[in-house]
């Protein structure tokens, strides 16, 4: 995830939502509840993002949850990268130079094979490999761990909430014990999560971003959670969340991203956040007691 413009200032949103609900303490604060903290594209601050190295490394740190992103190749296998372009974690340019942008739609699945997409992060990752979704579903699921998942560049790719719920499905994540404990899947595009929900409406859903406090509610009728960076984040703003319900009817859930330091942790925990994305998880976990 990358950071995105707010909507509103947080000034603001703070106070639509002291118009809009009453404000009560954080739920998180106020339970003694702690976020739950996931590791963001795996524990990406130690190894490289979004590959099974990355996944073993948040296991090895006792890290349950576990963030990735999904695109398309262009013979339509699903994939594990968070960029639409191959060119900053893989070595795609010297292996096919001159087919520039180097974009994940424009390569087959059996060419990014080929691709080293961990001498870039160090050499002790020479020779990792982009996953498919099916081998990253299969490691997280080896671990025992929980899969919080982004569908990346929805618009690129029509059709791909259909498709990662059949690949989900193959792999036995759409279970009782899944949907109702280890999954969520999220999206910056408000109609690819609506798109998931349709199609499963069982599924733990997120949307991306800090929608105006006056749209929650629309947000609500298909989004689990809404999960906004940690900068536009306030303590009113997590209020506002949390006063409506969601589609399963229980109360939103806000995961905050991509919070890598001790203080901004426990600041964003006092807010009363449900989740922590981040990529220094052992970091967060040590600052929060999660």
């Amino acid at each position: 995830m990358h950071a995105r413009a707010v909507t509103a200032s947080a000034t603001a949103l703070l106070g639509t939502a002291a118009l809009l609900f009453p404000l009560s303490p954080a739920r998180a604060a106020d339970s003694g509840a702690r976020p739950v903290v996931v590791a963001h594209r795996g524990a990406s601050a130690y190894a490289p993002e979004n590959t099974l190295a990355a996944v073993d490394k948040a296991a090895a740190l006792g890290i349950d949850w576990v963030e990735n992103d999904v695109q398309r190749t262009k013979d339509g296998e699903l994939v594990v990268l968070h960029d639409d372009s191959l060119r900053r974690t893989t070595d795609v340019e010297e292996v096919f130079p001159g087919r520039a942008p180097w974009m994940v739609r424009d390569f087959t699945a059996a060419e990014i094979a080929r691709l080293d997409a961990g001498s870039w992060f160090g050499p002790a990752y020479a020779g990792a490999r982009v996953p498919t979704l099916e081998q990253f579903v299969r490691r997280v699921e080896r671990h025992g761990q929980k899969l919080l998942l982004e569908i990346k560049h929805p618009q690129l790719y029509p059709g791909v909430e259909r498709q990662i719920l059949k690949v989900l499905g193959n792999g036995g994540w759409l279970d009782r014990r899944h949907v109702k404990h280890r999954l969520i899947v999220q999206s910056f595009g408000a109609d690819s999560v609506r798109a998931v929900h349709d199609l499963e409406p069982a599924v733990k859903t997120g949307f991306l971003g800090t929608p105006p406090v006056a749209d929650l509610p629309s947000y609500a009728a298909f989004a689990d959670q809404v999960n906004p960076t940690h900068g536009s984040l306030s303590a009113g703003y997590v209020a506002a969340v949390h006063a409506l319900d969601g589609p399963h009817r229980k109360p939103l859930e806000v995961f905050t991203w991509t919070v890598n330091d001790a203080d901004a942790a426990r600041r964003v925990a006092g807010f009363g956040v449900d989740g922590i994305i981040t990529n220094t998880p052992d970091v967060v976990r040590d600052a929060v007691g999660g």
